[in-house]
């Protein structure tokens, strides 16, 4: 089957490599569309050579293995696909767990669906074990930030958006009571999407909480401030309730663009630039 595959320090290419087959536990999923994230831009720039690409994705079940309950041939799913030594989601198929797939509610472009997992449920996981109040959410018009404003202001925070003034549209139909161009201070808890890191920390009052999006890459704790992050997990369950908050239209599915896997650099040329509204999705 055709993959997109690091082939070099900041290079990707489409090659043939063996055809994955669903195994006790398990869906394989023919891809329709894979999300690509700023997380793909690490594999890529690390030089991870053979690595597949690609972390989300939405398609149709086309196998099942053995002792899988509750999942249909021909039902669309989307979901979170980890690569490490294995074909990304810039697959033409794609294995996974089948309590990590989420199936694609009604009403909802089976494309779109492809660019909601990762980053809904990286926020979601994120503001789960903080508690409510005043709540900064830098990069707020992006992937995970746009997601984190959405569902922190759902579930009771006050949320102040950093983001571009151009924004400020978006960024009121996501819930942000406020949305500022330019850091400000004593907010209860600040989810740094922007990874402004130490700047971002002073702007959380003393106690408080910074939540970062890369684990490993924390700033130093200062004032009693709660330092954390965590790595995004699959889950079948909250992506489902991810999904259905989109169909609904509570969560906005912001797509980019549409490029075939032989143009898989044009994405990633376009994540490297900044400034994304939406998320690009590669199709086989």
């Amino acid at each position: 089957m055709r993959s997109v595959v690091v082939t070099g320090v900041g290079t990707v290419e489409v090659r043939d490599v063996p055809e994955p087959h669903a195994q006790a536990g398990e869906i394989r999923i023919k891809v329709a569309g894979a999300g690509p994230n700023y997380a793909d831009l690490r594999i890529i720039g690390g030089g991870n050579i053979g690595n597949g690409i690609g972390l989300e994705l939405a398609g149709i079940v086309d196998e099942i293995g053995p002792g899988v309950e509750n999942a249909q041939l021909g039902t669309a799913v989307a979901t979170i696909h980890i690569p490490w030594g294995k074909p990304g989601s810039a697959s033409e198929y794609v294995v996974v767990p089948a309590t990590h797939a989420a199936k694609i509610p009604d009403g909802l472009d089976i494309l779109d669906a492809a660019t909601v997992t990762l980053n809904s449920l990286t926020a979601a996981q994120l503001l789960a074990g903080a508690s409510t109040g005043s709540l900064l959410v830098t990069g707020a018009a992006g992937g995970v930030g746009g997601y984190g404003v959405a569902l922190a202001a759902r579930a009771g925070w006050e949320v102040t958006a950093l983001a571009r003034a151009t924004d400020t549209e978006f960024l009121r139909r996501a819930g942000a009571a406020r949305v500022i161009t330019a850091l400000e201070d004593g907010f209860d808890a600040v989810l740094d999407t922007a990874l402004l890191n130490e700047a971002a920390v002073k702007a959380v009052r003393d106690g408080g909480t910074y939540l970062g999006v890369y684990p490993g890459a924390e700033p130093p704790s200062e004032r009693g401030i709660v330092v954390t992050s965590t790595m995004v997990e699959p889950d079948g369950v909250a992506a489902q309730e991810m999904l259905a908050l989109t169909a609904k239209g509570v969560l906005e599915a912001r797509r980019a663009g549409t490029v075939p896997f032989e143009e898989t650099k044009v994405a990633y040329e376009a994540l490297v630039m900044g400034g994304q509204r939406g998320r690009w999705v590669l199709t086989a």
